[in-house]
């Protein structure tokens, strides 16, 4: 038998060789089949998949029965051109928290699915601009042509695709570029109690960016619309609304637009970032961002944690701020920098949400209370405050002559906290609580007076040199201004080209530096202390 079969495969040789060759080509015909069936699916996409009825609408909530197919997250359309977000899925309904009017919705209403995602449109136009949290223009100006639609939730970049964050972001607050250095592609923290300076420091650093071609995102989340027109103003006359773009998401607005706004926002910097481009996004604040969405999980009826947050919450966040990033060369080379504000309640950062957001970030600018009522503003605690990026994001320069400036401030505020209860102290100590006083003067800052990076530099050399030791108190204030105006003269000049030509602080740039403090010391010689004195 074994014989008869196989006379017959010789046999039947030619016509079975045939036949794998035409099952082949059969074979390449139905996977071309297949994946033209597949794109014929995707197609399918965006046409309504499944269709339900509404049960409850209330509250900017509505639950739905019937959407079997229904994803997290999806798009879902509703009668009337409204549209919600599928956010709760149960097994005999579905929570949906909607984006649009809802007060012509009733029980029994047809409700369909989209298959689609919620996306913003993004581009260049936007920048100038004040949108909503779907970026649609509320400043009363024709929408802008959108460049491309970005998803609202994006899962973060990979380790792969990252670059190292070693370039600055030079937020013009001598205080942080000196001491707490930032670099793009990072997230740090500006956390501390109502009222202290927190926007103000993110409004200075978009007003330093006006040189810096970094491109700039504000988002404000709960805040009251006087402060939105307020921002706009202040960004129109220092000329940085140009390259800003406001989200607005106000108090009046509903939780789920305060929610969304963050992301959408992100969106928007993640579409400057695979362009090649550097962004920086400022989340004001994300303390009212965990409020609203603590509301709208209790509307869905999701179970409540501590402080009644649902167990999502540092999730909300991660997913947010981790989409942060510096890409390599090889996928664009862009960069997003976070901001987060966090707002404290009588500067407690153990609690829920501060320490969440804190575990988040790559370090923290801490505001202290009793620094801004004592004059110190900004009232950045040296000692509280870190930067995990660190002198990576400093330009050589800047990380040689700030040096020991944090530590040394650090040491003078517990000094001087000890000191007041002594009167006998000696000379190393008088000496370093006067050094400490004037490194302090220094530090102090108006929101509105970013000052560039080189001139930083000046002016933090000439008081760590001692060239300001002799600089009564009390004047350190007008010193600190003739010696900013003296760096706009020509000799000032010249200064800062070397600076910049030099890049390292070699002894001709030190000489170069002592003949200016010398004649800046002729100018301001009626500040000194008088030897009566």
């Amino acid at each position: 038998m074994g014989s008869s079969t196989t006379s017959r495969l010789r046999e039947n040789l030619p016509a079975l060789v045939k036949l794998s060759k035409e099952g082949i080509i059969m074979a390449k015909k139905i996977d071309n089949l297949s994946l033209l069936k597949k794109i014929e699916n995707y197609q399918d996409i965006n046409k309504p998949r499944s269709v339900g009825e509404i049960i409850s609408v209330g509250d900017g909530v509505a639950y739905v029965s019937g959407l079997t197919d229904v994803m997290m997250s999806e798009l879902v359309e509703f009668p009337g051109n409204t549209f919600g977000l599928a956010l709760n899925l149960l097994p005999d309904s579905v929570g949906i928290v909607l984006l649009d009017d809802y007060e012509h919705l009733n029980e029994g209403d047809t409700v369909s699915t989209t298959g689609r995602v919620l996306s913003v449109p993004v581009g260049d136009e936007f920048m100038g601009r004040v949108v909503n949290a779907l970026a649609v223009p509320i400043d009363g100006l024709p929408a802008p042509t959108p460049a491309d639609h970005f998803p609202v939730e994006n899962i973060a970049p990979g380790v792969i695709t990252r670059e190292k964050v070693n370039k600055p972001v030079q937020t013009g607050i001598v205080a942080i570029d000196a001491m707490i250095p930032l670099g793009r592609g990072q997230r740090e923290l500006i956390i501390g109690d109502r009222g202290i300076g927190k926007s103000s420091i993110a409004i200075t650093t978009i007003i330093n960016q006006r040189q810096e071609n970094l491109k700039c995102i504000y988002v404000a989340i709960g805040q009251k619309r006087s402060f939105v027109a307020q921002l706009v103003n202040t960004l129109t006359k220092f000329g940085a609304m140009e390259y800003t773009t406001i989200f607005a998401a106000t108090a009046s607005d509903p939780a789920s637009m305060q929610f969304l706004a963050p992301y959408a926002a992100t969106a928007l910097g993640e579409y400057y970032a695979s362009k090649g481009e550097d962004a920086l996004i400022i989340y004001d604040d994300l303390s009212k961002h965990a409020w609203a969405y603590r509301e709208l999980s209790l509307l869905l009826k999701r179970p409540s944690g501590r402080e009644a947050y649902p167990g999502d919450v540092f999730y909300l966040h991660s997913r947010l701020l981790e989409r942060s990033i510096r890409l390599n060369k090889k996928y664009g080379g862009g960069s997003l920098t976070g901001l987060p504000i966090i707002e404290t309640q009588a500067g407690d950062v153990s609690a829920y949400i501060p320490t969440n957001v804190i575990s988040i970030t790559d370090g923290q600018i801490y505001l202290e209370a009793d620094l801004f009522h004592s004059g110190f503003k900004p009232p950045v605690n040296a000692g509280l405050s870190v930067s995990r990026v660190g002198g990576d994001a400093q330009i050589k320069l800047m990380k040689k002559v700030a040096g020991k400036m944090r530590l040394d401030l650090a040491q003078y505020r517990e000094l001087a906290a000890f000191a007041q209860f002594s009167s006998d102290l000696d000379e190393k100590t008088k000496a370093q609580l006067d050094r400490g006083a004037r490194v302090s003067e220094i530090l102090k800052q108006g929101w509105d007076e970013p000052i560039e990076v080189y001139r930083q530099i000046i002016l933090v050399w000439l008081v760590t040199s001692g060239y300001a030791d002799k600089i009564e108190l009390k004047n350190m204030a007008e010193w600190k201004k003739s010696a900013l105006i003296f760096t706009d003269s020509e000799e000032g000049q010249k200064l800062i080209g070397s600076l910049k030509e030099e890049g390292e602080l070699t002894d001709s740039l030190t000489k170069k530096l002592a003949t200016f403090a010398s004649h800046l010391q002729d100018l301001t010689n009626h500040l000194t202390i008088t030897s009566e004195s």
